[in-house]
């Protein structure tokens, strides 16, 4: 089966042909940096990380460019807020952005483009716009686009103009054409970055960025565009037309968009106070659970943020590392053998619009039929293709990559942390209970263990005595 990915722009799942063949021009809008990213960041950058990877396994020379959008409102705001230049804040955050995604092994894009860094090609392009008179600038205020000098206006989002018009809310601005013409440039306030321009000192508005990078960077029509569904209206519809209107052919091929994460079954939201940082998760889970959990369901249905959904991930994710340990100990190795049924259900998954949550159920068919074949007398070659499968798999998800003991140290010392345990305390307990244990006191001994099952330790007695880990 080749590659099949849902098109927002069409509305159903399109076989993939690319724009130059064996290239992939891929974009994906990136965050704004004022602030600490959210578990809904992490989404989408890890989903279109599997994205990036799996174009790479196929043979595909892929350019992958995401931005980061560093002035704007929310940026100048802040600033005036603690006194701090918009620079400062926003190297200060897209380096904490950098530290959380290599924690959770995203892999970095080809290129990172700042809006800061692109005023020139911005400029440009909203000089071509208003010469071919696609936009009109307002003496001493802003720039604006002409949504209806595009026909097109609403074929991304399915809303037409005329409906938004009957069913608009907004106030009315004298200087628009259009109550719905958007902002291409904005004059400079008193104290606000700017940057000189045929229309006086100011900075670009948020939609025109996204047009002149990813143009500069991959030219257009590229393959791949991404982000999350709250940025198909109007930030996508609002980058297809000025990128149409003004080089007058498709901007994009495929429009990829990943679903919300919500919070305790309700949508993030500041006003709820429930936005999850990740930073926050990351000091609660090792950042493999995060990555399992954020791949667990289709990239393009929601998926909810709650502490059974993040248990039911570890205990999923012991059990590969389990089997893994299991697997080794047998002398299991990665090898080049041909691939088991199992890698070829994994292929399916993916090239069917990337479907990680079908990959994943892979995954635990081969932990599944891996402890079958170590339960058995036999195991011959069978037990290197499962396990050379799984550790590909791996590789391609981003996820068990690990010594199954590094894994299993890494999270027993995060929980201990976590729950400000102390190691000592849990061995002088273990002792203790050997000790009850000895003296026949097994009363004793099953308070013990209980009191320590009450702190997530869980006990394994063999013939070298008593080992622990936590749950």
């Amino acid at each position: 089966m080749s590659l099949r990915i849902y098109n927002t722009l069409k509305g159903e799942k399109e076989g993939f042909v690319p724009v130059n063949k064996g290239k992939v021009g891929m974009y994906v809008c990136g965050p704004t940096v004022y602030d600490t990213s959210h578990i809904g960041h992490a989404r989408s950058v890890v989903v279109f990380d599997i994205v990036f990877r799996w174009f790479k396994h196929l043979g595909y020379e892929v350019l992958y460019v995401r931005n980061f959008t560093d002035v704007d409102d929310k940026i100048i705001r802040k600033s005036n807020e603690i006194g701090e230049e918009c620079s400062i804040i926003t190297e200060k955050y897209i380096k904490e952005f950098h530290n959380e995604m290599d924690a959770l092994n995203v892999l970095r894009p080809d290129v990172e483009p700042k809006a800061t860094e692109h005023i020139d090609h911005i400029i440009k392009f909203i000089e071509k716009l208003i010469e071919k008179g696609k936009a009109y600038y307002v003496e001493g205020g802003d720039v604006y686009f002409s949504i209806e000098s595009f026909k097109e206006y609403g074929k991304l989002s399915n809303r037409n103009i005329e409906d938004m018009k009957a069913g608009a809310r907004i106030a009315v601005d004298k200087n628009k054409k259009s109550p719905f013409d958007f902002t291409l440039w904005k004059p400079a306030k008193e104290g606000e970055p700017f940057w000189e321009s045929p229309w006086g000192k100011g900075r670009p508005g948020w939609h025109i960025e996204c047009s002149a990078m990813s143009y500069e960077y991959l030219n257009m029509p590229f393959d791949i565009h991404g982000g999350g569904k709250d940025l198909i209206f109007p930030h996508h519809e609002n980058e297809i037309a000025q990128s149409e209107a003004l080089y007058d052919r498709q901007f994009v091929k495929y429009w990829m968009h990943n679903g919300f994460v919500d919070i305790n079954n309700e949508k993030m939201s500041k006003s709820l106070g429930n936005f999850t940082m990740i930073k926050e998760v990351l000091a609660k889970y090792p950042a493999e659970v995060i990555r399992f959990f954020l791949l667990s369901k289709h990239y393009r249905s929601p998926i909810d943020y709650n502490e059974d959904s993040m248990k039911e991930v570890v205990k999923s994710l012991d059990r590969v590392y389990t089997f893994l340990e299991r697997a080794e100990k047998a002398g299991a190795k990665k090898s080049n053998a041909n691939n088991g049924p199992l890698w070829d259900d994994f292929t399916l998954a993916m090239n069917d619009d990337f479907n990680s949550a079908r990959a994943i159920a892979s995954v635990f068919d081969s932990v599944k039929k891996g402890n079958t074949i170590l339960d058995s007398s036999d195991q011959g070659k069978d037990l290197d293709i499962v396990y050379s499968d799984l550790r590909k798999m791996g590789e391609l998800l981003g996820i068990f990559l690990l010594k199954p003991s590094e894994y299993f140290e890494q999270k027993s010392k995060r929980v201990i942390e976590y729950q400000s345990l102390d190691p000592k305390e849990i061995e002088n307990l273990i002792a203790e209970r050997n000790k009850a244990r000895a003296n026949k006191d097994f009363a004793k001994a099953d308070e013990i263990r209980d009191k320590l099952q009450a702190m997530n330790i869980i006990l394994k007695d063999g013939p070298e005595g008593t080992t622990w880990k936590t749950e």
